[in-house]
């Protein structure tokens, strides 16, 4: 029997790695993906973190501008009292005006004979407008017939609605259940 020699042969590539060097591989690659992945979690909360203290910021300071604008009008008010001018009372009413309109604060003040609109103003009292004399406006029903006290709102949101008095149809006397006519 002739003794074949084995000979490994040698491989046309490089050498394939050990089993260890592969293992220490992927385990360097897991251990730069896992430190990848925390600083992403990271900055996500850091992001979730600055975004709520804006927030907070902005409602805490949200009414600065507005403020700022009404300081003027403080002013002058305590001004005008001091003075007991009138003028100088009207002056600052407008000046109040104005810096409620900067504030995109408008008045809600319907006019006589306006539809009635639950969503911006509130019945205090409903009253019957019978027909009224030549010349005279009549109120038809469900109607603004005054107002009692303006409302305001912000930007479309109701501040406070306005109290208004409405106009309602004019209730028949009772009469007989069986017939039109009294019978007396």
């Amino acid at each position: 029997m002739q003794e074949e020699s084995v000979q490994p042969q040698k491989a046309e590539n490089q050498p394939s790695p050990s089993h260890e060097e592969q293992l220490a591989e992927a385990r360097a690659k897991l251990a730069e993906q896992r430190e990848q992945m925390l600083r992403a979690v990271a900055d996500a909360d850091n992001a979730r973190k600055r975004a709520q203290a804006e927030a907070a910021s902005a409602q805490k300071y949200a009414l600065e501008r507005f403020a700022n604008g009404l300081l003027p009008v403080l002013d002058g008010l305590e001004a005008a009292v001091r003075s007991a001018d009138l003028s100088g009372v009207e002056l600052v009413l407008r000046q109040l005006v104005a810096a409620l309109d900067k504030g995109n604060i408008r008045e809600i003040n319907p006019a006589p004979g306006e539809r009635f609109d639950p969503h911006r103003h509130q019945a205090m009292a409903a009253v019957e407008t019978p027909p009224g004399a030549p010349g005279e406006m009549r109120h038809a029903p469900n109607t603004v017939v005054s107002v009692m006290q303006k409302g305001y709102s912000l930007a479309d949101r109701v501040l406070r609605p306005a109290l208004v008095t409405v106009a309602k149809a004019v209730e028949k006397p009772a009469g007989n259940p069986i017939s039109d006519t009294d019978l007396n």
